[in-house]
């Protein structure tokens, strides 16, 4: 917990503000208990341990979960779906339990368009199916098969992980999810919905999580998310095309207004035996588009570009920008696939001389195509997070509690210019890409 959360540069406003107490502030507050949520009773072995924790806990927050979009099936089943079915069942046995807080996606909603609510009409195919049958048992026992399969075939363990990788994108478009990670968080809402009885449920599906926007100070982040990996490559000069609808909104919010919609949430809904959804992002009320997000990261680029190991500026360029996957693929297969077809023909006439050349760029086009496929949905994704729950708990917070600003969650107050420019992408610079 110290190497991995307290001793993180994230808390070092809270460390000078206590200084040489900061220690026994933090002992006070917090305790680190070993678990896993893929097992019964999270994991936890000790029975006197687990005896007071059912007797002490008033809330539980759920955010234990592999974002991994293309996971091995097993591991993501295990987490995200059957992980929520664990800590419902230990919830179901604290005492004082006044809640159970879990944080899902709003990318739930697998591939649809238009204004997608909050609620659980997403999955209402998906859970009719479900009903039909004892689906924990199926994909558990299809999960054993596989990797029995794969045992009996002395499968190497990077074959296991490619297999179970693959295995999970092909059940989750079964099923009409993109990949794997929406996919098995769906099924753990749904899990949750049927089995929860009387206890008091709140979802909070946040977008695309970014840096933070305010506290405990501006860009803090930890780690390439979605659009960073993209950031990166551009301003490094590596990503030259891009496969994106320049006009598709695309909708993230800073990490600590989701940690303020969590925290309020709670405040709000404890002790109510009822389940709600909310939506914490930025599309409906304070709306981003693709060509603005690319105009500011080209002009931060231009006028502050990256140094690469010689010591040289990076120049970036406007680059290409496909609308579609076809447009996509055909840029690919001219400008990269025939080229490696020519290698390939040269290496195979050659005795295989340029092997290693041909099997290294032959492996990149792979990767770059399988990423390209998995990153499709949300970067050509039509739909906009309907927020009206999560604008009653704005409008309930504002009203009741004087600490309303200090727990902001509301999207309108952000500047997207500022923030891009002075903000995330120098907290992306700082606190990943310069650490690397």
């Amino acid at each position: 917990m110290h190497n991995q959360i307290i001793g993180k540069e994230l808390f070092s406003v809270l460390r000078e503000k206590w200084g040489a107490e900061f220690d026994s502030f933090i002992a006070k507050k917090v305790v680190a208990v070993p678990g896993d949520v893929t097992f019964d009773d999270l994991g936890v072995k000790e029975f006197k341990l687990r005896e007071d924790m059912c007797t002490d806990i008033e809330i539980i927050l759920n955010s234990a979960g592999t974002t991994n979009f293309d996971e091995r099936y097993d591991i993501a089943l295990s987490v995200n779906t059957f992980g929520v079915q664990h800590v419902l069942s230990f919830a179901k046995k604290c005492l004082k339990l006044e809640m159970l807080l879990h944080v899902s996606t709003a990318y739930v909603c697998g591939e649809r368009d238009g204004l997608i609510l909050e609620d659980s009409s997403c999955m209402d195919e998906m859970e009719k199916e479900i009903t039909k049958f004892d689906f924990k048992v199926q994909e558990k026992n299809l999960v054993e098969e596989k990797l029995n399969e794969l045992k009996a075939q002395n499968a190497t363990e990077e074959v296991i992980t490619t297999t179970m990788k693959d295995f999970g994108i092909e059940r989750a478009k079964l099923y009409g999810w993109p990949n794997t990670y929406v996919f098995t968080k769906a099924m753990g809402e749904i899990l949750l919905r049927h089995s929860k009885d009387n206890l008091s449920v709140v979802i909070i599906r946040p977008t695309v999580v970014t840096s933070t926007y305010k506290e405990p100070f501006p860009g803090w982040v930890q780690g390439f998310r979605t659009i960073d990996s993209v950031i990166a490559g551009y301003c490094k000069g590596k990503l030259t095309c891009l496969l994106v609808d320049p006009m598709s909104v695309f909708d993230m919010v800073p990490v600590d207004m989701v940690v303020n919609s969590i925290t309020v949430a709670m405040v709000a809904n404890a002790n109510k035996p009822s389940s709600i959804i909310y939506h914490v992002g930025s599309s409906l009320r304070n709306p981003i588009n693709f060509l603005n997000i690319h105009s500011f990261v080209f002009r931060y680029f231009t006028k502050d570009p990256w140094i690469d190991k010689d010591g040289k500026p990076v120049k970036v360029g406007k680059g290409k920008i496909f609308k579609t996957m076809a447009t996509f693929r055909m840029y690919m297969q001219i400008r990269f696939m025939l080229p490696l077809e020519g290698l390939k023909f040269v290496n195979k006439a050659f005795g295989k001389y340029f092997q290693d050349l041909y099997v290294n760029y032959n492996q990149k086009l792979k990767l770059v195509m399988r990423l390209v496929e998995l990153y499709e949905p949300y970067m050509l994704f039509k739909g906009i997070f309907d927020d009206n729950n999560a604008e009653d708990l704005r409008r309930i917070t504002r009203e009741s509690f004087v600490e309303s600003e200090t727990f902001n969650f509301d999207p309108k107050c952000i500047d997207w210019e500022d923030y891009i420019m002075h903000t995330h992408i120098p907290g992306l610079q700082k606190h990943v890409m310069l650490k690397r």
